[in-house]
């Protein structure tokens, strides 16, 4: 039984630690509180989908484990999403695949409609939550040869272009209803396991397609169309058209928001490290926070370092109001909303770990040269109790504190997910 008196006592202490370092306690929480993160869609049902769920997952896909309780139908995964929330404070985003669609129309990827995910933003409306979107560029008969928009075959191209374009309509459906801006991240898997000869002619059709994709002008007020790249995937480990250099020259020459993967580069990078730089020539940057391990395998997101400087980079450089937080992985392994759950509150600690930094001294003794003081202050820094400002974040939004969340899950996974 969590004792809120002992909770608020620490957190005064705390505050006052805090605060006699210059750090507005209150504002960071109300910052926290007004972040959404963007909780993916496919760590509920293992990246299956309900366009066709009993398909092979193709394009670099693959989710391990078996573990029991996996969503089946949209249904399933809506009441799994509503479990996660409610043990998680704030109130956050999810996001959608294309083909996490909900009809019992038999629809095609180049045929979906705002119709299709109707049932989405209804029930989206009636939780406060916002929602994002993502074409499906994968597990799909048209992934042909390793590739769809790059593919020399324009029937292939085609096809792909069109769901493209589909998506983007759905997204600012999605925008329009909800009224605020759905990010709309388009990851195309495209590549080769060998080295190709010609690495350039499937980078100027990727090009020609999404110029094609994105022909016609939405708003940013309903949605924002964003590029991910990727080093290498299952299948394209030689080459994958659409690296990292190809969608930074495309997204800052046609005006798109560049995402990045925290998993999808060299094991020796850092996503934290780029972030700077990407922001001088980009209003927008939207980051899909994963846990690599030795490769790109999306593992959930723990406390660890790169998590911490991630946001560490984003507040110290004011770029808060600019970044999009989305997570990214699937793991089977292990009860799926409970990924969820550590996943975000990890997410939202390590924001706020951020958010508690005395960020102007810090800098005040940069700018000066004094470098003894920033080591001292900093290294300092990480013994303040900002885990008792945490709790008391949890209190008072109404979300479980420490492990209590916990014994939610494994009662829900007896009642519910073991009877699936």
């Amino acid at each position: 039984m969590i004792d809120t008196n002992k909770i608020k006592m620490r957190y005064e202490d705390a505050k006052a630690r805090f605060e006699a370092i210059g750090v507005d306690v209150e504002n960071a929480m109300a910052t926290l509180k007004n972040t959404k993160i963007s909780m993916h869609c496919w760590q509920g049902d293992d990246v299956r989908g309900f366009l066709n769920p009993d398909g092979d997952l193709s394009g670099g896909i693959m989710s391990t484990g078996n573990y029991s309780g996996a969503a089946h139908t949209p249904e399933q995964l809506r009441q799994d999403a509503d479990k996660a929330f409610s043990l998680i404070p704030g109130k956050h985003k999810f996001n959608l695949h294309a083909m996490y669609v909900d009809t019992d129309e038999k629809v095609d990827l180049n045929e979906i409609e705002p119709k299709h995910f109707e049932k989405w933003v209804e029930w989206a409306k009636e939780k406060g939550i916002g929602l994002d979107f993502n074409p499906t560029f994968f597990s799909h008969p048209m992934y042909k040869d390793g590739y769809t928009l790059a593919h020399p075959d324009s029937e292939v191209r085609n096809f792909w272009i069109e769901h493209g374009k589909r998506s983007r309509k759905i997204a600012a459906y999605f925008g329009k209803e909800l009224n605020e801006p759905v990010y709309n991240n388009f990851w195309v898997p495209d590549g080769s396991k060998d080295n190709p000869i010609d690495r350039l002619s499937p980078r100027h059709r990727l090009m020609e397609s999404l110029d094609e994709i994105f022909k016609e002008e939405y708003s940013e007020n309903y949605t924002v169309d964003t590029i991910e790249s990727k080093l290498f995937g299952i299948g394209a480990e030689a080459y994958t058209v659409g690296s990292h250099e190809f969608y930074m020259g495309y997204g800052i020459s046609r005006n798109k928001t560049i995402l990045m993967d925290a998993g999808h580069f060299h094991p020796t990078e850092v996503v934290s490290n780029k972030i700077s730089s990407l922001s001088l020539f980009s209003d927008k940057l939207m980051l899909h926070v994963s846990r690599p391990v030795r490769w790109d395998s999306d593992h959930v997101i723990i406390m660890d370092d790169e998590l911490q400087e991630i946001m560490k980079e984003i507040v110290r450089n004011g770029l808060l109001c600019r970044t999009a937080i989305g997570l990214d992985f699937f793991d089977a392994t292990i009860n799926r909303i409970a990924a969820w759950v550590i996943g975000v509150r990890n997410a939202q600690k390590a924001l706020l770990k951020a958010l508690l930094e005395p960020t102007e001294e810090l800098r005040e003794v940069e700018l000066n040269f004094d470098f003894t003081t920033r080591l001292a202050l900093t290294e300092e820094y990480k013994d303040l109790p900002f885990s008792a400002v945490w709790d008391y974040f949890c209190l008072e939004e109404g979300a479980p504190v420490g492990l209590d969340w916990y014994e939610e899950v494994k009662k829900y996974e007896k009642e519910v997910l073991t009877e699936r």
